[in-house]
């Protein structure tokens, strides 16, 4: 530092000590330049904290976000072109859903179910990658561009306007030691660096056109990311409404606990111990024979189990409990629920 660069530097220090400690006053700036720096603060704050903000917003995690950061910092020291993106959290549960949907089989009703809601919020989560990208193009990025180069020009012009005041003051102070040229030229200086703060936070507050435009494309991004969203989302309301359609107009499976065998009495010579069905041969039908009609399909499950279609008429033998019964049909005898069927005759007692 040169010896003049030393002697302002003294002066400064000397004048902020005496306004701060001895409590001298300085010289007091216009109301207008008040107002003006007040206006600037205000809106230098608001365009900070909107970026922060708006930040949070579309990726709410801190902890991601900051490890997202040191990924790109990274990323672009190593020259690579393509970073990591911010994890969505609809990505994340459509992840979920469609593992847990596969696991449990696509063709159950909630596995299916589970699998179109984890597909679309997975499409859902690329719906917002986008919006990501687009605000960041559209909006943060020309607000971060006022924030280093307009607001930084604001804080570097009244930084240098506080010290050119200081040095002033401190001249004035002790006129007669100090020739009069020198007083004379740190009031221009102070008058020029004052003039070139006004300029500067004036150029800020006019630029409330290019803010407000960028306002609206934050808006405009939005609004396409929920038209798109709403119409994905319709689609899965129209498909799982269809689901569930289906699902009421299926027959509701009812458990029923499966018949007990009867103990055979007749064969212990054969027998080791065990339970063996009782055996019964089926009569053929006959109109006066008790019997029933089939309502739903049933598929048999277990050995013993008679199985029949819609429509078919069973010649019923007889009645296991209070959930089965025993009937023949078309040869063969099994057990079936009673209520895949509907009695036409029912079983004397």
């Amino acid at each position: 530092m040169s010896v003049a660069g030393f002697k302002k530097q003294f002066y400064k220090a000397s004048q902020m000590v005496s306004e701060k400690v001895g409590g001298a006053e300085g010289t007091k700036l216009d109301e207008d330049f008040r107002d003006l720096e007040r206006k600037a603060d205000v809106t230098s704050k608001a365009v900070v904290e909107v970026i922060n903000k708006t930040s949070e917003y579309l990726q709410p995690n801190p902890a991601t976000r900051a490890k997202l950061s040191m990924l790109n910092t990274v990323s672009k020291i190593r020259g690579q072109v393509k970073s990591p993106g911010y994890p969505q959290p609809e990505g994340l549960l459509g992840e979920c859903m469609t593992k847990y949907g596969r696991d449990m089989g696509e063709e159950t009703n909630f596995g299916g179910a589970l699998v179109d809601i984890g597909d679309t919020m997975k499409r859902l989560a690329e719906v917002k990658d986008s919006l990501d990208i687009d605000v960041k193009q559209n909006f943060i990025d020309p607000l971060q561009g006022v924030v280093e180069k307009d607001i930084k020009d604001i804080q570097h012009h009244l930084k240098k306007l506080e010290g050119r005041r200081l040095d002033y003051d401190y001249k004035k102070k002790r006129q007669g030691k100090i020739p009069d040229e020198e007083i004379r030229q740190a009031l221009e200086k102070f008058h020029e660096s004052k003039e070139m703060a006004e300029g500067s936070m004036h150029n800020l507050l006019e630029t409330d056109v290019e803010q407000v435009t960028q306002l609206s494309s934050f808006v405009e991004s939005m609004l396409q990311y929920h038209k798109q969203a709403s119409e994905i989302l319709k689609g899965l309301s129209d498909k799982l409404g269809e689901r569930v359609a289906e699902a009421q107009s299926q027959p509701r499976r009812q458990y029923t606990p499966k018949p007990r065998p009867s103990f055979d009495f007749g064969e212990m010579e054969q027998s080791n111990g065990g339970y063996s069905p009782a055996a019964s041969s089926p009569p053929s039908y006959s109109p006066a024979e008790p019997s029933c009609k089939a309502l739903y399909d049933f598929d048999p499950e277990n050995d013993g189990e008679l199985g029949f279609h819609e429509g078919d008429i069973i010649t019923l033998v007889s009645r296991i409990d209070e959930n089965w019964y025993e009937g023949s049909l078309r040869g063969r005898t099994g057990y079936f629920p009673n209520n895949y069927v509907e009695v036409i005759v029912p079983l004397s007692h």
